[in-house]
């Protein structure tokens, strides 16, 4: 169970439950203190009874001095109940509260994880469809001789695989070089042809790639050409008739449209909706950039440094007040990731622990 039953939370349950401990405590305290009362005045008036009896009532006076020594001791018995009952309903509040904020923090956790997951089984299908794109006849075809019409039914063949595969936003490919010859979506974005993208860091990682049978994943970027669109881009090297260890002809390079995709992931995370809007839920580069928000601000603009003790998976509070629930991506099949992390960062329902406090 976590505390997230609505306005109603385990923490608010239980100490509603104390309180109502206490109050029937109290309640039962003060009965027999009203009972306590009754018997000292009781042995008070049997005192003078039997001071009015002299010497014959001397046998009651003792007995009525031992009923006045019960009843202050009952008294004593009744006070040291309730400062007990009240100081152990107060400890099971701070157990309760305790225990329900690391379930929650746990729970944040798993979901930084899952977040992280998804996106990394997405890529992960991103480094499959790149090697086996690179394969295509047409893709060789045209990277072992770049006339206009290999080059034009090269990008009429990557734009039959963009009308099946809605999460890319643009395929290139290209010659050893660096310069686009070909691209899905020519209409679209018909400055792309003749571009020089030697100088991208994912061409010169797929240039020194060892065989067909590996990938290049670059970090998330704005790609100018692609009219600043987000994308994360997947490269692999075109190889002499689609074989992996073939002589290399090209670098296929398949830019996935990140922004969207993302967008899904970090706002399809299962939060309950009065938690959902105090939470923010991130995914961070290696370098602590945020490369998605569930809240839409400070992509690719905002950096989110980790606690500096923070290790693969964790929580902290912040100095903000938040609590902070995270995870390192795990990868995914032959994915590694690169780095990336899950992020929760959650204000605690200022309301509910004014309440708390104030009980």
């Amino acid at each position: 169970m976590t505390e997230q039953t609505g306005d109603r939370s385990l923490g608010r349950i239980v100490g509603e439950a104390a309180d109502t401990l206490k109050d029937a405590a109290w309640a039962n305290i003060a009965a027999i203190r009203g009972v306590t009362g009754r018997m000292r005045l009781l042995a008070l008036n049997a005192m003078i009874e039997a001071a009015h009896a002299g010497d014959k009532g001397a046998g009651f006076s003792v007995v009525a001095q031992e009923v006045k020594e019960v009843a202050a001791g009952i008294e004593r018995l009744a006070a040291g109940l309730g400062d007990d009952v009240g100081a152990r309903a107060d400890e099971l509040r701070q157990a309760v509260a305790a225990l329900s904020a690391e379930a929650q923090a746990e729970r944040y956790i798993d979901l930084a994880l899952n977040a992280v997951e998804i996106i990394d089984r997405n890529l992960y299908e991103r480094t499959c469809d790149v090697r086996w794109w690179a394969t295509d006849s047409a893709m060789v075809d045209c990277a072992q001789t770049p006339t206009t019409e290999s080059a034009a039914h090269a990008s009429r063949r990557l734009g039959v695989i963009l009308s099946s595969y809605t999460v890319y936003i643009d395929l290139w490919l290209c010659d050893l070089s660096g310069r686009v010859i070909a691209n899905g979506r020519p209409d679209r974005f018909p400055g792309v042809i003749g571009q020089d993208v030697s100088s991208e860091r994912w061409f010169a990682a797929g240039r020194a790639l060892a065989s067909g049978e590996e990938f290049v994943a670059a970090d998330i970027q704005r790609a100018s050409a692609l009219n600043g669109a987000q994308v994360a881009t997947y490269a692999a090297q075109v190889r002499e008739n689609g074989d992996a260890h073939g002589r290399p002809l090209g670098l296929l390079a398949i830019h996935f449209d990140w922004e969207p995709q993302a967008r899904a992931v970090v706002q399809g995370v299962r939060l309950a909706p009065a938690e959902a809007a105090r939470s923010r839920v991130l995914l961070l580069d290696a370098r602590g950039r945020v490369i998605a928000a569930s809240d839409g601000r400070g992509a690719l603009q905002e950096t989110f440094p980790l606690d500096a003790g923070a290790g693969p998976s964790g929580a902290y509070q912040a100095g903000n007040g938040r609590l902070v629930a995270y995870h390192l991506t795990p990868g995914y099949e032959t994915y590694r990731g690169l780095g990336w992390y899950g992020v929760i960062e959650h204000q605690p329902d200022r309301g509910a622990a004014a309440q708390r406090t104030a009980a």
